[in-house]
C-alpha cells in the first residue's frame, strides 16, 4: 500500500514539475533565450523519463508488454532529434493522464467513501441510567444505546423503546424510509431520520453488515478484473502496428522525423485503465443499488453469462411457506404428528423446520427430546424419540428405509411441498405446505429473457415433479428448464454438464443451503435478508435486499459497464489508428500530435466514467 502511495505521489510530483518546465519555457521561447531553452526542455524531458523507463522495464522483467515502451520510444526520439517541445509536452500528457486516472478512479469509487465517511466513531452507550461517550470498537452483544436523530446505526440491533423512521438507502437501495417500531431489527449504516431510539446491540460493530458491507465493497474496488489483461493484449498488437507504421514511414521517406510522427500520436497509454474505471464504476453503481460484488472478475463473468440457474424455495418463492395441512395414518393424531415433526427440526435452519416449529409453538405442543439426530443429505432426518425410529422428510427416505406407502399415496400429496413422518417404519402421517410465489418472480423470469446474451433459465430444487412444473407453469418456466427431485450433488452435476455453449453459469440461492452450488457457479449470487448478517460468504454477489428483481439489475449493470469498456478501448485505438496514418505522411509536426493524443486519452477516460451513471432502462430492469 505504501509503495502505491508512493509511486502515485511520484506521477503527482512529476505532472507539476512538467508545467512548471512548460511555463518557464514559454517564458524562455518568448524572450528568445534559445539556448537555455533547448537545455531546460531536454534536462527536464531526459528526467522525465527515467520513471518511465524504470517502470518499462519493471514490466518486462515479470513479462509485461504495455503502451509504456511507445511513451519511452516516443520521449527518447524526441530528444535524440530535438524535438524538445514534443518531449516535454509528451511528459505533460503521460503523467497528466496519470493524474486524471486517479481522478477518475476517485470518482468510481465515491459510494465507498461515502460509506466511510458515514461510519460512526463513538456511540451513545447506557450504563445504569447514565449516557457515555464510547469508542463504537468496544460495543458487543447485549449493550444498549441510545441513537438520536440524523445518527447512522452504528451496530445490528432491535428497538426497545421508542420508534422512528430509517433511511436504509445506502445498504439496500431502497429510497423510501422504512418506520420501525419496538421488537423491529435495525441494519447497521442505516440512518434515523426523526426522534431517538434505545436499542440494543445484536452484534459486535466488526461483525455487523455495515462494517461488511465496507470491506465487501473495498475488496473490490482493489480487485484487478481480466478484462484489464484484455486490454493489454489490445496494446500489443497496437504497439507492433503503431512501430511497423514508423518505420515504414521512416524507411519510406528517409527523414528520421516521420518515424517520430507516428509514435507522438500512438501512446494512448491511459486507454489501459478504461476497462478498471468502467469495472469500477459499475460495481460501486451496484452497491448504491443494494447489490455487493465481491470482485471485478465476478462482474465481468455476470455480464458474459449465458445461464441463470434458480433454486426454486427461498428464491423463487417465499422462503417462508404455510403449512397446508396434516394427514395421519394408523392411527395416530395430528398433534403428535406436529410434535414428532417440530422435535426433530428444532436445531434445523431448513424453511420448512422454522414452519413446523412456528405451528407447534402457535399450538403450545410439549416436544419430546430427540436424540441422535442424523441428516441424510437432501432426503430429511433421523433421530431416536422416546426409544421409537423416528424419520421425517422426502417419500425417498421413507422409501430409502423400506417404509411401506400407499398406492394411491401420491394423489394425495396434489401439488404441494411435503414432509412425511415414520415411527419405526411404519407411515405416521405427513404435511404438506403451500408454495408462495415471490410477488416479483414471474416478472424477474420475464425480463431476464429479454437480457442480450442469456440463453438458458433453469429452476432446480428438491420437490417433486409435481410441484416443480406447477411452479414453472405459473413462472414462464418450460419443462426443459426444470430439475427437480434433486439432492446437492446433483446440483453440483447440473451445472458442471452445462454445455460450453450455454457458459458461464449463474446460480441464485437464498445463501441457507447454497453453499457447495453458490462455489460451484461461475457466479453465486445470494439474496440476502433484511436485518441478517451477509448471506453467505460462498457468494460472489450478495443482494442486500430480498428482492429477486436485483438479479436482473446486477445482470444489465454488468452488461453495460463491459459494453461501455469495451467500447471505450476500441474507440480509442480506432482513433488512435487513424491519427497514426495521417501523422505518417509527415505533414504535421510532433507536437500537434502529441496534443491530439492526448485529448483521445482525455475523451476515452471520461467514456469510461459513464458506467458510473443509472439508466432508465438498467433501472426499469431491477424495478
Amino acid at each position: 500500500m505504501f509503495k502505491k502511495t508512493l509511486t502515485r505521489a511520484r506521477q503527482y510530483y512529476l505532472f507539476i514539475i512538467a508545467i512548471l518546465v512548460v511555463i518557464a519555457g514559454l517564458y524562455l521561447q518568448f524572450a528568445k533565450y534559445h539556448m537555455a531553452l533547448h537545455w531546460l526542455l531536454g534536462i527536464a524531458a531526459t528526467l522525465e523519463l527515467i520513471p518511465l523507463i524504470w517502470s518499462m522495464w519493471q514490466k518486462l522483467r515479470i513479462g509485461a508488454f504495455g503502451i509504456d515502451i511507445l511513451a519511452a520510444a516516443a520521449i527518447v526520439s524526441s530528444v535524440i532529434m530535438r524535438q524538445y517541445w514534443a518531449a516535454i509536452t509528451i511528459a505533460v500528457v503521460l503523467t497528466g493522464s496519470i493524474v486524471l486516472e486517479d481522478y477518475a478512479m476517485n470518482k468510481a469509487q465515491m459510494e465507498l467513501k461515502n460509506l466511510l465517511n458515514k461510519a460512526p466513531k463513538e456511540v451513545h452507550l447506557i450504563k445504569g441510567r447514565k449516557e457515555t461517550e464510547v469508542a463504537i470498537s468496544v460495543v458487543r452483544a447485549g449493550a444498549t444505546l441510545i441513537i438520536k436523530s440524523g445518527e447512522v446505526v452504528p451496530v445490528d440491533s432491535i428497538i426497545i423503546e421508542n420508534e422512528s423512521s430509517f433511511d436504509e438507502s445506502s445498504l439496500t437501495g431502497e429510497s423510501v424510509p422504512q418506520y420501525k417500531k419496538v421488537g423491529d431489527k435495525l441494519l447497521s449504516g442505516s440512518i434515523v431520520l426523526d426522534g431517538a431510539v434505545t436499542v440494543k446491540a445484536l452484534r459486535s460493530a466488526a461483525d455487523s453488515q455495515y462494517e461488511q458491507i465496507v470491506r465487501l465493497v473495498r475488496g473490490a474496488a482493489n480487485s484487478q478484473s481480466p478484462f484489464v489483461r484484455l486490454a493489454d493484449k489490445y496494446s500489443v498488437a497496437f504497439t507492433v502496428f503503431a512501430f511497423m507504421i514508423a518505420i515504414a514511414a521512416w524507411a519510406i521517406s528517409h527523414h528520421g522525423i516521420r518515424f517520430l510522427d507516428v509514435i507522438v500520436v500512438a501512446t494512448p497509454y491511459p486507454l489501459i485503465m478504461a476497462a478498471p474505471i468502467s469495472t469500477i464504476s459499475g460495481m460501486n453503481r451496484a452497491a448504491k443499488h443494494g447489490i455487493i460484488v465481491k470482485n471485478s472478475r465476478v462482474l465481468e463473468s455476470t455480464a458474459e453469462a449465458r445461464t441463470v440457474a434458480f433454486d426454486k424455495t427461498g428464491t423463487l418463492t417465499e422462503s417462508e411457506l404455510t403449512l397446508n395441512e396434516i394427514k395421519t395414518f394408523n392411527g395416530y393424531k395430528k398433534d403428535q404428528i406436529l410434535a414428532l415433526a417440530a422435535a426433530l427440526e428444532k436445531g434445523s435452519s431448513h424453511i420448512l423446520a422454522r414452519v413446523v416449529l412456528k405451528a407447534s409453538a402457535v399450538k403450545k405442543l410439549k416436544l419430546a427430546k430427540a436424540k441422535n439426530v442424523r441428516e441424510e443429505a437432501g432426503l430429511g432426518l433421523d433421530a431416536n424419540v422416546n426409544g421409537r425410529q423416528i424419520l421425517i422428510g422426502s417419500v425417498a427416505l421413507l422409501e430409502k428405509h423400506g417404509v411401506k406407502l400407499p398406492k394411491t399415496f401420491g394423489k394425495s400429496l396434489g401439488n404441494h411441498t411435503v414432509i412425511l413422518v415414520s415411527v419405526n417404519h411404519e407411515l405416521a402421517g405427513f404435511i404438506t405446505f403451500e408454495n408462495t410465489l415471490r410477488k416479483d418472480s414471474k416478472r424477474a423470469i420475464a425480463r431476464l429473457r429479454k437480457l442480450h446474451g442469456i440463453k438458458n433459465i433453469i429452476m432446480i430444487t428438491g420437490d417433486n415433479w409435481r410441484i416443480a412444473r406447477d411452479i414453472g407453469r405459473r413462472l414462464g418456466i418450460t419443462n426443459k428448464e426444470i430439475m427437480a427431485e434433486t439432492l446437492p450433488a446433483d446440483k453440483l452435476s447440473l451445472l458442471e454438464s452445462i454445455k460450453d455453449e450455454y457458459q458461464p453459469t449463474i446460480f441464485v440461492g437464498d445463501g441457507v443451503n447454497d453453499a457447495p452450488v453458490l462455489t460451484a457457479a461461475d457466479v453465486g449470487i445470494a439474496l440476502g435478508a433484511r436485518g441478517e448478517p451477509m448471506a453467505s460468504e460462498s457468494a460472489d454477489v450478495i443482494i442486500m435486499i430480498n428482492d429477486i428483481s436485483r438479479v436482473a439489475s446486477i445482470l444489465a449493470i454488468a452488461k453495460r459497464t463491459f459494453s461501455i469498456a469495451r467500447q471505450s478501448i476500441i474507440i480509442g485505438i480506432a482513433v488512435s489508428l487513424i491519427l497514426v496514418l495521417v501523422f505518417s505522411a509527415g505533414h504535421i509536426r510532433p507536437i500537434y500530435g502529441v496534443i491530439s493524443q492526448g485529448v483521445i486519452d482525455v475523451f476515452v477516460i471520461f467514456y469510461a466514467l459513464r458506467a458510473h451513471i443509472d439508466t432508465k432502462s438498467d433501472l426499469k430492469l431491477g424495478a
